[in-house]
């Protein structure tokens, strides 16, 4: 089975591929699905479900499989802002880095620093029928970032998941997809996808 993955972010795809990694599924991009990608990160939905969901139509064609994903992070200080927002949600920062920085300028002055990450993950059949599936994270935002930013990921360096020593920027691929909510809810699709393809 092949499925298209409707995303311009490198790290998005690797994560998916080694979601994916044995279970014959293959996981293509949308370069390598033919699709240009120049729309795919508008996001103008009033949710995370709205938001992948007009994603993956994006990659979809009939007789095809598409999946794409929307993540947002809700931070309890500020009433579960940005939320769906997240994206933007960075002022006029250009770089992954400079956006790093902007947020933690935003929050220099909170004390409760945690948060929750969310993602949806939606999958459309051949035939366009869509299946969510949805995974969290809890943890905290520090006062500084531990690295570098992975590209296009400005809280890889600042949130640390509860339970863990590590910010997401400092984990394997691995280590990362076992805890992180896009590893939990890239799971269920898997296990859709598996059983769907029996």
């Amino acid at each position: 089975m092949k499925i298209v993955l409707s995303t311009n972010n490198p790290s998005k795809k690797e994560q998916a591929q080694a979601m994916f990694a044995g279970s014959g599924i293959q996981i293509l991009s949308l370069e390598e699905n033919g699709t240009p990608g120049a729309a795919v990160e508008d996001k103008d939905g009033g949710t995370l479900e709205q938001n992948a969901f007009k994603k993956a139509v994006f990659a979809h064609a009939p007789g095809c499989w598409a999946m794409a994903d929307d993540t947002g992070i809700f931070i309890d200080a500020l009433d579960g802002r940005p939320g769906v927002r997240t994206a933007d949600w960075s002022g006029d920062a250009k770089t992954t880095e400079e956006k790093t920085g902007w947020i933690l300028e935003q929050l220099k002055d909170v004390a409760n620093r945690s948060a929750t990450f969310r993602t949806v993950v939606v999958v459309l059949t051949p035939s366009g029928n869509r299946h969510f599936f949805t995974g969290e994270v809890h943890g905290s935002i520090l006062r500084t970032a531990r690295c570098k930013p992975q590209p296009q990921m400005a809280y890889s360096p600042i949130f640390q998941p509860d339970g863990s020593k590590k910010v997401w920027a400092e984990m394997t691929i691995e280590e990362e997809n076992a805890i992180s909510h896009r590893g939990k809810a890239f799971c269920q699709a898997r296990q859709f996808l598996e059983q769907t393809s029996r």
